[in-house]
């Protein structure tokens, strides 16, 4: 499990990787803005991230311990 949350998928360098994507394709729709009829790919990363969400009782609970802390 430690491999997969922490090293697995860019060692832990996704949201850097994300904003460099940001950049390279907002610098492609500034150099050629004909190729591009929306809005360019969110490249934010969630913060969140369930594979089964708990029940909204843990969820209500865990954000009181956050603002809590």
């Amino acid at each position: 499990m430690d491999w997969h949350n922490h090293q697995h998928r860019h060692c832990g360098k996704a949201i850097e990787i994300c904003r460099q994507r940001s950049r390279v394709y907002e610098l492609a729709r500034i150099a050629n803005p004909r190729r591009w009829t929306g809005a360019p790919r969110c490249w934010r990363q969630p913060e969140v991230v369930w594979i089964n969400p708990p029940a909204d009782d843990f969820i209500a609970h865990t954000a009181k311990l956050k603002l809590a802390a």
